[in-house]
């Protein structure tokens, strides 16, 4: 190419960049106001996680020619980030829920806690219920993580290869001794300290509900999955170990738990991404890619 021809050609790379920042120009505007709004309304802190996989060991029963077998180890990724709760839900949280009356109040034992102390003697449909609240409150999405992105939140406070299913091994690292994991008391936000992404009080002394329901699958010779079936009435909780616990159950010691059951059951949402921050996000790849034409040689 000639040099004539190489500096009209970027002339013209030049020309469609201003036209494409002009066209651009309110969406970014728009999309940043909507996005500064939401820092001024006193919402959960949140963690973001970039896009990534897991390898890891699936929640549920399975077996291999009718015994029990081991659940099969998987991987599992995302293209996009997760923003998750930097704390889990405390009592002060959900008493705002109960006072507008969509939220159930906590039983006896933990009715009155500090308010800064986690929601715990919690169903999941506590869960579900208070997720349901806080998306109308907010104009947002949230809700609960699946088993798999509360695992990938975890990091390296759980073994996500060998979960240990209804705790029949203690696997999980604790700064901690485990009097303060299986203490009937609750502690406060942090207690339990952050793992490498930032999030607060995995695998403490609260485990917490998943969406995730439990499968029932068969395996064959080779562990390869040839059946399975869902039971939505039964959800895992994650902790110190994973749980199978029924969704009605509060209090997981009185019943509805297969294995050691948790100490208490409380639970941290997910938001999804806004319509601004999409808008945002189309904007930096837009601009990314403007950017690499323009100076393309």
């Amino acid at each position: 190419m000639s040099v004539r021809k190489a500096i009209l050609a970027n002339k013209r790379r030049a020309v469609a960049f201003s036209i494409a920042c002009c066209l651009l120009a309110p969406s970014i505007a728009i999309a940043l106001s909507l996005h500064a709004t939401r820092s001024n309304t006193g919402l959960p802190e949140l963690v973001r996680l970039d896009a990534g996989e897991i390898f890891y060991q699936r929640a549920g029963d399975f077996t291999r020619s009718g015994k029990e077998a081991e659940s099969p180890h998987v991987h599992f990724s995302w293209s996009e980030p997760i923003e998750i709760m930097k704390y889990q839900v405390t009592s002060g949280d959900f008493q705002r829920c109960v006072d507008d009356g969509t939220c159930r109040p906590l039983d006896a034992r933990f009715r009155n806690p500090p308010a800064d102390r986690p929601a715990v003697d919690l169903s999941w449909h506590d869960a579900d219920n208070y997720a349901d609240w806080l998306s109308r409150k907010s104009g947002e999405t949230w809700r609960l993580p699946t088993d798999e992105e509360w695992i990938f939140a975890a990091g390296e406070k759980i073994n996500a290869g060998e979960r240990f299913d209804r705790g029949g091994q203690d696997q999980t690292p604790s700064s901690l001794p485990a009097y303060y994991v299986f203490s009937p008391k609750t502690f406060a936000p942090g207690s339990f300290g952050a793992n490498r992404n930032g999030v607060f009080d995995i695998a403490g002394n609260v485990w917490e509900w998943t969406s995730t329901c439990l499968v029932q699958g068969a395996l064959n010779d080779d562990g390869a999955l040839i059946s399975e079936a869902t039971n939505c009435g039964v959800r895992v909780a994650e902790g110190k170990h994973r749980a199978y616990i029924t969704d009605i159950v509060r209090d997981p010691k009185s019943s509805g738990c297969t294995g050691i059951p948790p100490t208490h059951l409380g639970f941290r949402l997910i938001r999804e991404q806004r319509l601004s921050e999409r808008l945002i996000e189309s904007v930096r790849r837009l601009f990314a890619s403007a950017s690499t034409m323009l100076f393309a040689s």
